[in-house]
């Protein structure tokens, strides 16, 4: 089994648009260790992150956060340690554009 640490997913999404960060490869497990959602505007925003255990579709248990807010020009960091098997899909949404989602972490194959 071979581990590399890499940046699992970057995105600038539209807004009030659900939205895919990161899709777990085949054959492959993840350790998510961080994620970091940071507010490029003069307002507070909100977001919504949420895990689809083999691609699942919508559900409200798969949330870890939900209508989170980021205060103006600030960035919201979480240390989580989300262990996800192969096809889970993690997803994001943005209540207005002008939030960036940067996802860390290690995939073993």
């Amino acid at each position: 089994m071979a581990d590399v640490i890499k940046v699992l997913g970057q995105l600038d999404p539209s807004a009030t648009t659900t939205t895919t960060l990161y899709t777990v490869p085949n054959l492959n497990q993840t350790t998510v260790s961080s994620i970091n959602v940071c507010n490029r505007t003069s307002g507070a925003l909100t977001f919504r992150l949420s895990v689809h255990v083999a691609g699942a579709g919508a559900d409200n248990k798969q949330f870890i956060y939900y209508d989170k807010s980021v205060s103006a020009t600030d960035t919201f960091s979480a240390v989580l340690g989300l262990t996800l098997n192969q096809s889970d899909v993690v997803k994001v949404y943005a209540s207005s554009t002008g939030l960036s989602f940067n996802m860390f972490g290690v995939e073993t194959s």
